[in-house]
């Protein structure tokens, strides 16, 4: 009898479990070997809880629907206020020519990359008299360099000569260009030796060299007043 109660119990329990629920098992005992079970399955809660995980994804849902909705209706009308708003602007003209002194009239025009390298060229082309004027003023600008040489300030004067000496060079270059051909070949051979004496100059600046610095500044102010002399 132990046996069959037993064996009753694991039946049910196996069916309880088999279809997902808890079983309760009433045993009725017929007689020696017939045993009759009546079980009674609970429901169990996951359907229910499966239902109210859809509700809130739906409520979720609608949510942000709205919310994209209040957005959209917002933005369209915060670009209609603009739209309203839109006025036409007066432009003012440009501005007056900001040039004067010799070799800046090119600050007022446009430095576009399609223009010719001529035309974009930072240094003003001038007259052959104005460009004799203009190199009196780059020599004196390498003179002054003097001062700077005594300070041992030898970056500031790299950048003092390379500076004036382009404007230097460009300018002889437009004053030799106008002279006959016996004054050019010799103003050519006196610009090539200043512009010698300057690279001199230069590389005791870079290397800082007081002794060779002062040497060949003495011998580049000789030679600009030889120049100077004769294109004047």
């Amino acid at each position: 009898m132990a046996n069959t109660v037993a064996m009753a119990g694991l039946c049910g329990t196996s069916q309880a479990l088999t279809q997902g629920g808890l079983v309760s098992c009433n045993n009725v005992i017929n007689g020696s070997s017939r045993v009759n079970s009546v079980c009674v399955s609970k429901p169990a809660v996951v359907v229910a809880r499966a239902e109210q995980s859809d509700a809130a994804a739906s409520v979720q849902s609608r949510r942000s629907v709205l919310s994209l909705l209040a957005a959209t209706i917002v933005g369209t009308a915060v670009v209609n206020e603009a739209r309203a708003d839109a006025r036409s602007v007066k432009l003012e003209p440009p501005p007056p020519l900001s040039g004067g002194l010799p070799g800046t009239e090119n600050a007022d025009q446009a430095r576009d990359t399609d223009l010719p390298l001529r035309e974009r060229f930072f240094i003003q082309p001038l007259s052959p008299a104005d460009a004799a004027q203009r190199a009196k003023f780059s020599a004196q600008d390498i003179i002054n360099v003097k001062s700077l040489i005594d300070k041992k300030a030898w970056p500031y004067v790299q950048n003092g000569l390379r500076s004036s000496a382009g404007y230097l060079r460009y300018d002889l270059n437009t004053v030799i260009t106008s002279k006959s051909k016996e004054d050019r070949k010799s103003l050519k051979a006196l610009s090539l030796k200043l512009f010698e004496s300057l690279n001199a100059l230069d590389y005791a600046a870079r290397s800082k060299s007081t002794k060779d610095a002062e040497k060949y500044y003495s011998q580049t102010v000789t030679l600009l007043n030889d120049v100077l002399s004769k294109i004047a």
